[in-house]
């Protein structure tokens, strides 16, 4: 069991090594983006990104994901070959009817940025397919690398379309185009994809209605994810304008960022958890051990993120853009609920159960939905932040109570970790900068302590790798 957990955050700690270089000059660049984008054109940019984050999973049914967990469990070339042009046609022949359709809607209601949007809806699907088909391969290092050069190549195209040639929000866009583009390529040559679909395999068989019965109850799940942040946007655009969201989409930022640490751990995490049930070690033991430590370091993420961001707001965030200071830790707690949801699921996942994933985050869309149009004429931003933490904590609730029908997860209720959250908010809402010292102090001790087990497994484990 411990070098399967050991194995499992060294994986983490390689994607974090490759990641973290790059995230940390995203956040240097903030400045940048608050100085030379107005309120509403960020917030035009942000609209665009989420309707994509929306629409793909549609598009796709999220037969990318089917892939992924497929892959994991074939054992032949024959197999994996058939999993993947099965895969690559659907996509395909999908993709290809959807651009059609939107591209005549488009032209027939003169809809801006139709044709952008489409290009950079077919940049990320095309990204998506082969970072799932990378990991299916258990690629993990080729993963990371590659998405290393995506984060960097991004980066200075930022910088460049928007300081250099002033093109402004559509710089951003076009710098993701591209990059997704260029990296896609490298990979479909590196892992010679091309060797890996034969258009004889492409028929409807058994594998392909397993497929399809795994991603079908994926894509109410991601929608729902998408619906609360699509509805939250929508919302407050609506009814507060195009700037508002903008400084809501500033103000999600920071949680962001804790969704990218996040995601270092479950693109290891996914892969993990299922090859846990072909192992003939009890997985329930392992699950657990994973759960534990999971809950301590997010929990050290959460509270360190609040009690260092008086110091570092002021730094990266500027103009119009400050408001988003009052917002943050709300959308950082719910995202603190959203990750230990996609825990759950990652669990649920291996036992191939997807229809769970769906049915609660759909109910948790339409709360986050009554919640925000409820509130928003009382208490304005507020309200987009209140139902994103009431939508993902219901989720989070949801499925802990019913991953027990295949694994009982268990961990201790420290009172000391309320205290502290509670005493960190309380700094950070009274600006009192003495204060908030003290409590950075204490929330970076306190959280190395709960998570020594977590550190030692990782440093033992990479200080082994070097060794050999």
């Amino acid at each position: 069991m411990m070098s399967k957990k050991s194995e499992l955050f060294f994986n983490t700690f390689i994607i974090a090594i490759g990641k973290l270089s790059t995230q940390v000059i995203s956040v240097f660049l903030l400045p940048l983006y608050t100085t030379i984008l107005s309120t509403e054109e960020y917030g035009i940019y942000d609209l665009i990104i989420t309707i994509t984050t929306f629409v793909a999973p549609v598009v796709t049914l999220l037969m990318e994901e089917a892939m992924f967990r497929f892959l994991i469990d074939c054992k032949t070339e024959n197999e994996r070959k058939n999993v993947i042009s099965q895969t690559f046609s659907y996509i395909v022949k999908s993709t290809t009817i959807f651009i059609v359709l939107i591209g005549i809607i488009g032209a027939l209601f003169k809809i801006p940025y139709t044709f952008i949007f489409i290009v950079y809806l077919i940049a990320v699907i095309v990204m998506l397919l082969m970072n799932a088909i990378t990991r299916g391969l258990g690629k993990i290092k080729l993963y990371s690398a590659a998405n290393v050069i995506l984060s960097l190549m991004t980066i200075i195209l930022n910088v460049v379309f928007i300081a250099w040639l002033k093109i402004g929000m559509e710089g951003l866009l076009w710098a993701v185009i591209i990059s997704n583009i260029f990296v896609s390529i490298f990979l479909f040559l590196k892992l010679k994809v091309y060797k890996l679909v034969s258009l004889k395999r492409i028929n409807k068989n058994k594998t392909m209605k397993e497929m399809v019965k795994y991603s079908i109850p994926l894509v109410p799940n991601s929608l729902s994810w998408t619906i609360i942040n699509l509805s939250d946007r929508l919302i407050v655009s609506t009814f507060l304008g195009t700037a508002a969201n903008g400084v809501y989409s500033m103000a999600h930022k920071f949680p962001n960022f804790m969704d990218t640490f996040y995601s270092f751990f479950y693109t290891a995490w996914k892969e993990s958890a299922s090859k846990a049930l072909n192992d003939n070690d009890d997985e329930r033991k392992f699950y657990n051990s994973i759960y534990r430590t999971v809950k301590n370091f997010m929990y050290a993420i959460v509270t360190g993120l609040i009690a260092l961001l008086p110091f570092a707001f002021p730094l990266l965030i500027k103009g119009d853009f400050t408001e988003a200071y009052y917002y943050t830790p709300v959308l950082v707690i719910a995202t603190y609920f959203s990750n230990m949801s996609s825990f759950f699921g990652g669990i649920f996942s291996a036992y191939k159960n997807t229809k769970v994933m769906g049915t609660t985050t759909i109910v948790s869309a339409v709360i986050n939905l009554i919640v925000n149009i409820t509130l928003i004429h009382f208490v304005g931003l507020w309200a987009a932040a209140i139902s994103t933490l009431i939508a993902t904590s219901f989720v989070y609730l949801q499925r802990k109570n019913k991953i027990r029908q295949h694994v009982k997860l268990k961990a201790k209720i420290r009172i000391t970790d309320f205290i502290l959250l509670a005493v960190v908010l309380l700094s950070y809402y009274l600006k009192n900068i003495p204060l908030q010292i003290l409590m950075l102090v204490i929330t970076v001790v306190y959280c190395l302590y709960i998570n020594k087990s977590l550190i030692r497994d990782i440093l033992g484990k990479f200080l082994k790798r070097q060794a050999t």
